[in-house]
């Protein structure tokens, strides 16, 4: 019951924030109302089972929780105050108000890394630690920037009255996207290397967004590229939820009907031109989702499409990704010197020192890979991520001393 209370809490949350949102106004109250609620149920549900209408109960609850402070300010918000006490209807759920509520945070008054931040923050149940990683940035300074953002939002006349699938918002709505997504692929942090939950809510919205977009390439490409990179998540641990490289990964328990319809997605969009961000992306998934053996990789494909994407969509992880395929293409030492460029701009982050050690490791330099791999084990979070970067090193130690 516990789990399938936080289920359907989880669930509920992104819907009643919207509905509140989009009525009222002031996303700050009612975000703290909707949480209050959700406590509230957690704890009520629990003791006493699942209401009739679990909802219309989040619904009321938030909306006396907004009540109650408004009439802490009655002088000045008496109107609000006689808006939120009347009776909710309890509404069918006629469209996504997830999706709804993604377009209104990613308001136009805001920075896009603002309203990025802030709509991951507050409607794609991100942590500000987990969006500042995906940024690469410190915490702090995330945080400042998700205030910042709250801030301007509420110095201006009703920002959620309106914006639901304004054409303007969509690329903000797909960066938050493919951030859920990615986060729920390689958590950041954490016991497990991967958080279903967000990776399958993250697929299910874009192809909610690809209904009402159907035209929209970049739509279909982000929705193509997380259906390649989703298909192999059968393969990516063992049976102790050991991570398990792409390399090493057993293919034939990739999903082959979600990479066939990722490459048919994917295939669609290519008369508009191979120019998208997500686009070059998927182009890339599916470059190794053909390849039936690693080592049948198409590796100088990869390294032009990470070319082309450095070129038209700087940074520093893309450069490095490239660093990558330059390695397989024309030896570690290259692939080195590329990873070198974004040293600075990557300092914090481990898959800089992960790279550097699976180069070092491929150049047969074992001692310069050992310490790269530590360095990295010591700066991520995630537990899978650190127990394998460990345990190469290790390896090489071994295989080190043996050949002493």
């Amino acid at each position: 019951m516990t789990v399938r209370i936080e289920d359907l809490l989880r669930e509920l949350s992104p819907q009643v924030l919207g509905i509140l949102v989009r009525r009222f106004g002031d996303f700050d109250l009612a975000e703290d109302s909707v949480q209050e609620a959700l406590l509230a149920a957690a704890t009520q549900w629990q003791r006493d089972g699942l209401p009739e209408n679990p909802r219309g109960w989040l619904i009321q609850v938030a909306q006396r929780r907004m009540a109650d402070s408004v009439r802490a300010e009655a002088a000045r918000r008496r109107r609000e105050t006689t808006v939120f006490e009347r009776d909710v209807p309890v509404e069918p759920v006629a469209r996504d108000d997830t999706l709804d509520l993604y377009f209104l945070c990613c308001h136009p008054d805001l920075p896009p890394a603002g309203a990025v931040a802030l709509t991951l923050r507050a409607v794609g149940g991100l942590s500000t630690a987990e969006i500042a990683a995906a940024f690469l940035i410190p915490e702090a300074t995330m945080g400042q920037r998700i205030s910042r953002a709250k801030k301007r939002l509420a110095e201006s006349d009703r920002p959620f009255a309106d914006g639901a699938h304004d054409s303007a918002r969509v690329g903000a709505v797909l960066q938050v996207l493919y951030v859920i997504f990615t986060e729920g692929h390689t958590s950041t942090s954490g016991a497990g290397l991967r958080r279903a939950d967000l990776s399958a809510e993250a697929i299910r919205l874009t192809r909610t967004l690809l209904s009402l977009l159907p035209e929209n390439t970049e739509v279909a490409s982000l929705l193509a590229l997380m259906l390649l990179t989703d298909a192999r998540r059968a393969a990516r641990c063992g049976p102790h939820g050991e991570l398990i490289p792409l390399t090493e990964q057993d293919r034939s328990r990739w999903d082959r009907p979600q990479i066939t319809e990722g490459l048919r997605l994917l295939t669609a969009t290519l008369p508009a031109g191979l120019t998208g961000q997500y686009q070059l992306q998927a182009a890339i998934a599916g470059v190794h989702a053909d390849a039936a053996r690693a080592e049948d990789t198409d590796w100088p494909r990869i390294l032009l499409l990470y070319t082309m994407i450095e070129r038209l969509y700087p940074n520093p992880m893309v450069t490095l990704n490239r660093a990558v395929a330059t390695a397989m293409v024309h030896g570690p030492a290259a692939g080195l010197a590329v990873a070198d460029t974004v040293a600075e701009p990557l300092s914090r982050s481990h898959r800089l020192a992960a790279v550097r050690g699976h180069l070092y490791e491929m150049a047969g330099e074992r001692a310069a890979a050992v310490v790269e791999y530590h360095r990295a084990a010591e700066q991520t979070a995630s537990a899978p991520e650190r127990d394998y970067l460990l345990l190469r090193a290790a390896h090489l130690r071994a295989a080190t001393g043996n050949d002493s």
